[in-house]
Order: structure tokens, then C-alpha cells, then sequence
């Protein structure tokens, strides 16, 4: 299957980068190497050091860029980004990137096991080397898990209803397919709150997913690693899906640009803490209307940049 994969605000991400034809930057999330191939005409002398954990997205972004002889390309995780700079002997580099979504060629792709549009052995694996699967996760979690990922990673308020339901159905047959996942979410909501809000599967798939690939268990130290391997005026800019992506890079950017812990009362700071990050998108850029005729699956999308100090 071709991999396919919109880059959501491509044009926002390299104007946000204010990239240098001489400097070094990553694209964390290198996908289909949509952003990555724009970031490359950019640079002349420079270097780009693309990483993705998903050994598709690697092959079909060195088939794209082959006619460029300034790219890397690391099979990892954006999370290690300190050490793979280490790996490569690079101190600092002068912007990253990071599309936190997942590709169009990972939904559209049934052999993935990511959509509920499409019936597959439930996978959800962005590399596929990992070992968990949704498949252990639905067939494997206690229902208090279970509860737990549906409600912090899908916000799922008929969670108990759809951990019970699972529970119930694997004591009868292991759920190995998406769209047997699909029938017992519909079965555990109510038919009214079926036909509200998309597909009533959507959350859920999206908490799988999360827990499948610990999303948001690596995202604050990274994005915190990130910034630290970022030299002076060096950017970094983050594409965010979900409220629960945003809060944590928001937060991130916002404690880096104000670290001060003294109490709101005290005339003069006195914990030392200095800001080393000044955070340009003040709010989140959003896509433009246009882009969002081309591309639906860009109407989550929020991108934050921030300057290094």
C-alpha cells in the first residue's frame, strides 16, 4: 500500500522553523516525509535528521528523499531524542518538529489495526516491533484498566459500560478484530448517544491506541528533552490531535517560559529558576479553511511554536 499522509500545516511548520540554510534540524515524526521534504529544499550546507518509529513511514520517506544527500534517518522514537543526538556526536540543532497524529497510510492501512473503518486484527502497534497490541489491551486489561485508559486517554464517558460489555464478551471468545471491538461499543451505548458526536467508536479507538503506544506517558519528558537539545533562537514547533496532547505541550512550553515557583506574593523571585523558552503561538494556530476543505482529518489539528533562549 502507497503511504499516503496529508502534512497538516505544512506551510505554518516551515515558516514557524525559521529555518537556516546551514542549520540542523529533526523532524521527530517523519511519516510519509511531507514536512520533512519542505525542510529539506530549505537547506543548502545544513543537515536533516528524520525519525520515526514506524519502519513503513522510514522506507517511504527515504524513497522520497533519495535524491537528497543531507538527511538521516533513525528508526526510534522522538523520546530518545538525546540520545540518538549523542549517537550522531550533535550537541544542539536549530529546530525540531514533531505531527504528534497518526498517517493517513497507518488508518487507511487495515492490515494496521488502527480504524474502525476498516475490520482488522486489532494491532494499533506504530512500531510494529513493540510487543503490546490492542489486542492484549482489550483482551488482557482488568476492567478497572480498561476504565481507566477509556476515561484519561478517550475521555469516554460510557467507559464502565464498554469495559463491562468487553469483559463479558472475551469470557465467551477472545475479541480479535476491530470491528468485533466496533459491536460491543455500539451494543454498550445508549442508541441515543450513538447518533451524537461521529462514529461512536472514536474514543475509544483513540485510548487504545494511546495506552498501545504510551503516547502520552513519554510526551512531557520529551518535549521537555526536545527543548533542551534545541541551540539559542533554535524552534520548536508541535502538532497536536487532542485536548490531551495540547494540555501537556502547552504546559510544557508555558513552565519553561515561566519556571519561577516563588509564592505570587513575593516582591522579588528568589528560586533562581530561569526561563530558556519564549513561546511565539500564544494561542494555537489552527488550520485555515482551505485546508480543511482538502484535508478533514486536519480539524483537531493545533500547532504551538516556541524559541529557545
Amino acid at each position: 500500500m502507497e503511504f499516503k499522509h496529508y502534512s497538516v500545516m505544512l506551510n505554518e511548520c516551515i515558516e514557524g522553523l525559521n529555518i537556516k540554510e546551514d542549520g540542523i534540524y529533526v523532524d521527530g515524526t517523519m511519516g510519509g516525509a511531507g514536512h520533512s521534504i519542505e525542510i529539506a529544499k530549505h537547506l543548502t550546507t545544513g543537515e536533516l535528521i528524520g525519525i520515526d518509529q514506524d519502519m513503513d513511514a522510514l522506507n517511504a520517506s527515504m524513497e522520497r528523499l533519495k535524491d537528497f544527500n543531507n538527511v538521516k534517518f533513525i528508526h526510534n522514537n522522538f523520546s530518545k531524542i538525546k540520545s540518538i543526538l549523542e549517537d550522531l556526536k550533535i550537541e544542539k540543532v536549530d529546530g525540531i518538529l514533531l505531527d504528534l497524529g497518526v498517517s493517513s497510510y497507518q488508518l487507511d492501512n487495515p492490515d494496521r489495526g488502527f480504524s474502525y473503518m476498516h475490520n482488522a486484527k486489532l494491532d494499533m502497534r506504530m512500531n510494529k516491533d513493540d510487543d503490546l497490541t490492542a489486542w492484549d489491551v482489550v483482551n488482557g486489561y482488568s476492567k478497572e484498566d480498561l476504565i481507566r485508559i477509556l476515561k484519561e486517554y478517550g475521555e469516554e464517558k460510557f467507559a464502565s459500560k464498554i469495559a463491562d460489555l468487553i469483559i463479558k464478551r472475551r469470557k465467551i471468545k477472545n475479541i480479535n478484530t476491530t470491528y468485533e471491538l466496533v459491536d460491543i461499543i455500539k451494543d454498550a451505548i445508549p442508541v441515543k448517544a450513538r447518533r451524537e458526536g461521529g462514529h461512536p467508536a472514536k474514543r475509544v479507538f483513540q485510548a487504545i491506541r494511546i495506552e498501545v503506544n504510551k503516547e502520552l506517558e513519554i510526551l512531557e519528558s520529551a518535549v521537555n528533552d526536545c527543548v533542551d537539545v534545541l541551540s539559542s533562537e533554535g524552534r520548536i514547533c508541535i502538532i497536536t490531535f487532542h485536548s490531551l496532547e495540547d494540555r501537556i505541550v502547552k504546559n510544557v512550553f508555558r513552565k519553561r517560559e515561566n519556571p519561577c515557583v516563588c509564592p505570587p506574593n513575593f516582591p522579588v523571585c528568589t528560586c533562581g529558576n530561569i526561563a530558556d523558552l519564549r513561546v511565539i503561538t500564544k494561542k494555537p494556530i489552527l488550520p485555515s479553511e482551505e485546508e480543511l476543505k482538502e484535508n478533514s482529518r486536519s480539524k483537531s489539528a493545533k500547532l504551538r511554536i516556541a524559541e529557545k533562549i
